[in-house]
């Protein structure tokens, strides 16, 4: 059938990952002006952060994941992928649009064996959505906020206590797309002075607070995926078990799909497991390349 067929040819000969990665050059020059801010020698503190700092600050999110690219090469053409869409598939996928935005902050820094570390949350029981995940901090833009990276600076305070001042933001990533149709911004600030942040929680938002070594969303070991659907589509969901000091936690959906992407970047690699389809955000880039 013709609905099936278009779908073997949007997920077929899948590379062995697809997180590639697209950075531009990075700058020889000790200052650059930009949205956010001055990059200066020294101001990161480690070496290992302000190499980090002076990698991205040159980032350039568009065609960080070539997913569109490879999907059009296993299916032929954009126009053969589009053809074989049923009439109901693609009136689904046109109405298909962010509700609102979004922003989460990748607060990295530096752990005590000089790996990079991220401060990852639980969300509180009591929340009606998604009670008990773990999450980046973040929440939907407010009409006072200036930019993605002023949301995440914000709601990390108002859900961590984490003073803006303490965290220096150097790059936004490529926007993800929430199963709910958020747009989501990935904003990554570090954290230089670690000794200087003390967690204060808002109990009716987050549970618990621990952190992640980075490389650890690039490993096959304590990485598993399950097979999901989306409006017909298939699409892998991947999930991560961490174990620390402050308990076990699983890492998924979104969350890990956006650490992924950022610890290819950062670490200008691709992962080391293999997927055999699509993840969600894969599969939202491929079909709107393909529509």
């Amino acid at each position: 059938m013709p609905h099936n067929l278009s779908k073997m040819n949007l997920i077929s000969n899948l590379p062995r990952s697809n997180y590639d990665v697209a950075l531009a050059p990075t700058m020889p020059s000790t200052c650059m002006e930009t949205d956010m801010g001055c990059f200066t020698e020294g101001a990161h503190g480690s070496p290992t952060l302000q190499k980090l700092a002076n990698q991205l600050q040159c980032f350039n999110p568009i065609g960080v994941i070539k997913v569109g690219k490879q999907f059009d090469d296993a299916a032929g053409s954009k126009l053969e992928v589009a053809d074989s869409l049923s009439a109901e598939e693609d009136n689904k996928l046109s109405c298909v649009k962010w509700r609102t935005k979004a922003a989460v902050l990748i607060c990295l820094f530096e752990g005590y064996e000089g790996e990079l570390r991220v401060i990852l949350t639980k969300r509180s029981m009591k929340l009606s959505s998604h009670p008990g995940d773990v999450a980046l901090p973040g929440g939907k833009m407010e009409e006072e906020d200036a930019d993605e990276s002023a949301t995440a600076l914000r709601e990390a305070m108002e859900e961590i206590g984490l003073n803006p001042h303490l965290v220096q933001i150097v790059a936004k990533l490529e926007p993800f797309t929430s199963q709910h149709q958020l747009r989501v911004v990935p904003v990554v600030g570090l954290l230089a002075r670690i000794q200087d942040f003390k967690p204060r929680l808002n109990i009716d938002e987050v549970d618990a607070i621990f952190d992640a070594p980075l490389e650890m969303f690039l490993k096959e070991e304590n990485h598993r995926c399950e097979e999901k659907e989306w409006m017909e589509w298939k699409y892998i969901l991947h999930l991560f078990d961490f174990t620390s000091e402050q308990g076990v936690f699983q890492i998924w959906g979104l969350t890990a799909s956006i650490l992924i992407q950022a610890a290819s970047i950062i670490y200008q690699r691709s992962p080391s497991f293999k997927q055999h389809l699509p993840d969600f955000q894969q599969l939202q880039k491929a079909l709107k390349n393909a529509t």
